[in-house]
């Protein structure tokens, strides 16, 4: 729900550029108002789907179209189409364009979007950036069809069908029919056990227990239903949910992150969604730190990892954000882009380690800056039989740089092994090739490059 304070900050800059095309990392689009994002992958490209706000002097919401962007990276990102309310059964200007989703069922693209916080609209398209077609002239989900708003959807596929959740404080949730524009069933009220909220931290506020904007998503088997950064787990789809926790926490902000932020403090409007690329999961959310306005708001993307009782760990908030890493710092080895024949584990440390699960793997790491005059390369590594490491240029097929020759480890924890690093001055992308590997043999915490 999204509530009119009037509240003053610090305002970046009142002269925006017009920006159409941006290599970025967070926020992943800077000063755009590109907010309440929601990211798919279709065709092995990245869509954000998005809210938009007008102006950095906005002292109110104003949101007057959606956007879709897209990306081959997470880092250079695109505007590729605006929807326009005059273009949907609104049928006339509007200040109120809320947030979105999308889907693909059937060769089509579908695109839900939030008239204020009372109703749901659809658009279709035959691609993944339109262009979009009404084909209701009405809204699916109207505002007298549950006991809660009807917006701020969310669109879940499991097992071959779609669903759609929605609502404030409480969540309802529907089976799409196969045309994805009605529903198989009436609406079911989603049952959380224990919920927390931005305005309910001890779970005392039963009348605001949890927020608006959910989402749904799917890992190891479990249901995963969220409301910004809190989340609760499921058996089932259609729950009943039991809350276990928020993604972000004071420790996850790096400098310059933490402040300003919103009157209910840095766990308030999160809005976002959860996926998953490449082997690796992602949470995309609302943010303020940089524009200094709650009505001006950026989208930061973070990676997620998840602990061996299906948890997620606290994520980290910073501007370096995902899929570019800098050379002169230690790079997580769990953060990759791209991985094959691996898995993240959790690790004594504390944190998470990448694992081998197969005798030929692989794990990339793009957009790394400052690589020029590096010398060494140091892996932190616990192996328990000798095994070889190709480095490569971009991917597992590119150009061989230098071989590394890991030995077993004489001790049970992990130990610095430095290594020749040759023919990084012009290399961006860093590909790991895991050779004679055993199952399992070979784990690595993180890695840095030295002079």
């Amino acid at each position: 729900m999204k509530t009119n304070f009037k509240i003053t900050y610090g305002i970046v800059s009142a002269m925006l550029l017009v920006i159409t095309s941006v290599c970025s990392q967070n926020p992943i689009v800077p000063n755009v108002g590109l907010n309440d994002p929601h990211i798919h992958i279709f065709n092995d490209t990245a869509y954000v789907y998005a809210s938009h706000d007008k102006s950095v002097k906005n002292d109110k919401f104003i949101m007057e179209d959606w956007w879709v962007w897209s990306s081959p990276d997470l880092v250079n990102w695109t505007k590729r189409s605006v929807l326009k309310p005059e273009d949907t059964y609104i049928g006339k200007e509007f200040s109120r364009c809320w947030a979105t989703d999308a889907a693909y069922r059937n060769g089509k693209y579908y695109f839900y979007f939030s008239e204020g916080n009372e109703q749901t609209g659809v658009v279709v398209g035959k691609t993944p950036v339109g262009p979009w077609k009404d084909v209701l002239g009405k809204p699916l989900l109207s505002s007298n069809l549950t006991p809660t708003h009807e917006y701020d959807m969310a669109i879940f596929e499991d097992k071959g069908e779609h669903y759609i959740i929605f609502g404030v404080w409480d969540y309802y949730i529907a089976k799409l029919n196969e045309d994805m524009i009605s529903l198989a069933e009436s609406p079911k009220k989603i049952i959380i056990n224990n919920p927390r909220g931005p305005y309910n931290p001890d779970g005392s506020n039963t009348k605001m227990p949890t927020d608006d904007k959910p989402f749904m998503h799917k890992y190891n088997g479990k249901y995963y239903l969220s409301w910004g950064s809190f989340y609760a787990m499921a058996d089932n789809v259609y729950g009943p949910y039991d809350y276990k926790d928020t993604v972000i926490k004071e420790a996850s902000f790096a400098k310059g992150f933490d402040a300003p932020t919103w009157p209910n403090g840095f766990l308030q409007g999160r809005h976002g969604s959860f996926f998953e690329w490449h082997n690796q999961w992602y949470y995309i959310y609302c943010d303020i730190s940089q524009t200094g306005n709650r009505y001006f708001r950026d989208s930061f993307i973070s990676y997620v990892h998840y602990k061996d009782n299906g948890e997620m760990a606290t994520i980290r908030v910073d501007g370096i954000g995902v899929g570019n890493y800098d050379a002169n710092a230690s790079i997580e080895a769990e953060d990759y882009f791209k991985a094959s024949g691996i898995k993240k584990v959790e690790n004594t440390l504390g944190g998470f380690s990448i694992q081998t699960i197969q005798n030929t793997s692989h794990v990339i790491y793009p957009n790394i800056k400052g690589l020029q005059g590096k010398t060494i390369l140091e892996l932190e590594v616990m192996a328990s039989d000798a095994c070889s490491v190709e480095v490569r240029d971009t991917n597992a097929e590119g150009k061989l740089l230098f071989s590394l020759e890991i030995p077993k480890n004489n001790i049970y924890t992990f130990q610095p092994r430095q290594f020749n690093a040759q023919n990084l001055n012009q290399v961006k992308s860093i590909c790991f090739v895991f050779k004679t590997i055993n199952n399992q043999s070979l784990t690595i915490n993180r890695f840095a490059f030295k002079n």
